[in-house]
C-alpha cells in the first residue's frame, strides 16, 4: 500500500507540474495554491520514505534531485518567468519519470524479495511439520493406540491388562492412572449395585417432595390464600411424613398472630422442636414448627416454608395492588364530588345569603324569614356532610395489613381531639380481602368521629376479634351521650351509610347502649367474603 502511493503521488507531481506552467504568468492566489499543493504532494509522508535507512542510494538521490530542481521551478513561477519554466520544465519532468522509475523497481524488488521469503518459510514450515508428524506418530499416536485398545478390553470386563510404556511424561502419568484406576474398579464395580439402588431411593423421595412442592405451589396460587387454603397446606406436608408432628405459626410485627396445628393433636410436653423460617427477601412472616424422634428431609421443610412465604407476600402484593386500585377510584370519586356538589353548594350558600339581604332591603314576612333559615341550614349540613364524606373517600390503605391502616387512621384522629382512642387488634392475617378493608376502615373511622364529634366521648375503644370462623365482630365504644341522642339525630350521623356499608360486607351493624353510659356501635360479618 506504501509502495503505491509513492507511484501515485509522483506520477501526481509530473501533471502539476504541466499545469503549474499555466500560472507562471499570472502571479495570482491561485499560483500560490498550486505551488502549495505540488509541495505538498512532494513532502508526502509516502514519498519521504524514500529518504529511509533501507530505501536503496539511487532513490534517494532521485528523489534530492527532484525537490533541488523543485526550487529552481519553483523560483521561475514566482518571478513569473515562463520562458524559463517552459524551457527547464522538460528536464525537470524527467527527473521526476527517473524517480519514478527508480520508484517502481524498488517496489518490484521488495515483492520478489516478498515471494521468495515467504516460499522459504513454505519450506521450513513443511519441514517442521512433517519431522513433528513422524514423531508424534512414533512417540505419541502408537502409545495412545494401545491405550486406546487396553481401554476397549476393560470395558469388555476384562481387566487383566498391560499399559504401553512411553519417555513422554504426560502419557507415562496417563497410563499409570488408568492402570490404577483398572485395579480399583474391580472392587468398586461390585458395590455399584447397592449404590445405585439407593440411588434411586433418593431419587424417588426427591421426586415426590419435588410433586409434593407443586401441587401445593398449584393449589396456593389457584385459589384464594386464606386460613383453610393455608391448613389444607400444611396437611399435605403432614400426610407427606405422618411420622412427624407440625404446625404453621404466622407472626407479624413480632407478635404470633395465629397458630394452624396439622392434622393430629400438637403435643403439649415437648421442649425441642425445630423451626423454618417463613421469610422471603426481607419479609419474616412466621415459621414451620416440626417435631419428630426419626430424621427427616430438612431441606423439603425448608423449601416447603419458603414456599409458603412467597405465596403469602404474592397474596399481600395482590391484596395491596387492589387496595390501591379501590382507592385510587375513590380519589377519583372524591375529586369529582368537590368540583360539582362542593362548588355547588358553596354557590348556593353565597346565593342564599344574597337573598337574605336583599330580602332585608325589602319586605320579608316571618314565613320567608324561617324558609331561608331552614335552607341555610340544609345547604350548611349537606357541605358538612359532603366534607365527611370527602374526607372518608381520601382514606388511604398503604399495606394489606388491616391493624396498620387503622391505626393510622386512629393517628390521624388523635391530632383532632383530646379524647382518648385505644385499638385492640387480634385480627389474623389472611382472614381479611382488600374490599372488607375499605369498608371496615371507612365504617370504623365513622362511628370513631361520631363518637368524637356528637357523642362528645372523653374515651373510645376499639376492638376487632374473631368469636368463630365464620364471625368477626368489631366494636367501637365510648362514654359520650348514649344511643338515644345518636338515634334523635339520625340526619346528622349518617347512619344510613353505616348500615349500607356493613350489607356490603354481608353482615350488620348494631347500635347499643352501655350500661354505665355511653353507646357501643357492633359490626358483625363473615370473612372473606365477596362484595353483595
Amino acid at each position: 500500500m506504501g509502495d503505491a502511493r509513492a507511484i501515485n503521488a509522483s506520477g501526481s507531481l509530473r501533471m502539476q507540474s504541466y499545469r503549474l506552467m499555466f500560472y507562471a504568468n499570472s502571479g495570482s492566489e491561485s499560483a500560490e495554491e498550486k505551488i502549495a499543493e505540488f509541495e505538498n504532494t512532494l513532502d508526502s509522508q509516502a514519498l519521504r520514505a524514500s529518504l529511509t535507512w533501507y530505501t536503496p542510494k539511487e532513490l534517494k538521490q532521485k528523489y534530492l534531485a527532484v525537490i533541488d530542481k523543485w526550487q529552481v521551478m519553483r523560483y521561475y513561477i514566482e518571478s513569473e518567468n515562463s520562458r524559463l519554466y517552459a524551457a527547464a520544465l522538460k528536464d525537470f519532468v524527467d527527473t521526476i519519470d527517473l524517480f519514478v522509475l527508480e520508484t517502481e523497481q524498488h517496489a518490484a524488488f521488495k515483492l520478489k524479495l516478498l515471494a521468495i521469503s515467504q516460499i522459504t518459510g513454505l519450506a521450513i514450515m513443511l519441514l517442521i511439520a512433517f519431522v513433528t508428524v513422524r514423531i508424534a506418530k512414533r512417540k505419541v499416536v502408537k502409545p495412545l493406540q494401545q491405550l486406546m485398545q487396553a481401554a476397549d478390553t476393560i470395558s469388555q470386563g476384562n481387566f487383566n491388562v498391560d499399559m504401553p510404556k512411553t519417555e513422554y511424561i504426560e502419557l507415562s502419568a496417563l497410563s499409570s492412572a488408568l492402570d490404577t484406576t483398572v485395579k480399583k474398579l474391580a472392587s468398586v464395580y461390585q458395590g455399584l449395585e447397592s449404590q445405585v439402588q439407593e440411588k434411586t431411593i433418593a431419587l424417588t423421595r426427591a421426586n415426590n417432595e419435588l410433586k409434593l412442592l407443586y401441587d401445593n405451589v398449584v393449589m396456593l396460587h389457584s385459589s384464594k390464600l386464606d386460613i383453610s387454603t393455608l391448613t389444607d397446606a400444611i396437611n399435605q406436608l403432614q400426610s407427606h411424613n405422618p411420622d412427624i408432628n407440625l404446625r404453621l405459626v404466622i407472626v407479624e410485627d413480632e407478635q404470633v398472630q395465629y397458630i394452624l396445628d396439622a392434622q393430629g393433636e400438637w403435643p403439649r410436653d415437648v421442649k425441642s422442636t425445630q423451626k423454618f423460617a417463613l421469610k422471603f427477601e426481607q419479609n419474616n412472616l412466621g415459621y414451620l414448627e416440626v417435631i419428630s424422634k426419626q430424621p427427616f428431609s430438612t431441606a423439603l421443610y425448608s423449601n416447603f416454608a419458603i414456599m409458603l412465604a412467597r405465596s403469602m407476600v404474592i397474596h399481600n402484593a395482590g391484596e395491596q395492588r387492589q387496595q390501591l386500585a379501590l382507592m385510587e377510584e375513590r380519589g377519583v370519586i372524591a375529586r369529582e364530588l368537590h368540583d360539582s356538589l362542593g362548588q355547588l353548594l358553596s354557590f348556593l350558600k353565597i346565593q342564599v345569603n344574597l337573598l337574605s339581604k336583599e330580602l332585608d332591603k325589602t319586605s320579608k314576612s316571618p314565613r320567608a324569614a324561617e324558609q331561608l333559615q331552614e335552607i341555610n341550614e340544609g345547604v350548611n349540613t349537606a357541605y358538612v356532610q359532603l366534607r365527611e364524606l370527602l374526607s372518608t373517600f381520601r382514606l388511604t390503605i398503604k399495606d394489606p395489613n388491616l391493624g396498620h391502616a387503622i391505626e393510622a387512621m386512629i393517628e390521624q384522629l388523635r391530632g383532632q381531639t383530646d379524647a382518648e382512642i385505644t385499638l385492640d387488634y387480634k385480627l389474623p392475617v389472611q382472614l381479611l380481602g382488600a374490599h372488607q378493608h375499605i369498608h371496615i376502615l371507612q365504617l370504623t373511622r365513622e362511628a370513631t368521629l361520631n363518637a368524637v364529634k356528637h357523642a362528645k366521648a372523653k374515651h373510645i375503644h376499639i376492638s376487632c376479634q374473631k368469636i368463630s370462623d365464620e364471625k368477626v365482630i368489631i366494636d367501637i365504644s365510648d362514654d359520650g351521650v348514649g344511643i338515644e341522642k345518636l338515634k334523635e339525630r339520625d340526619q346528622h350521623f349518617g347512619l344510613g351509610i353505616m348500615h349500607e356499608r356493613a350489607s356490603r360486607l354481608s353482615g350488620v351493624v348494631e347500635f347499643n347502649q352501655n350500661e354505665e353510659g355511653g353507646a357501643t356501635v357492633s359490626l358483625t360479618f363473615p370473612p372473606q367474603q365477596e362484595p353483595v
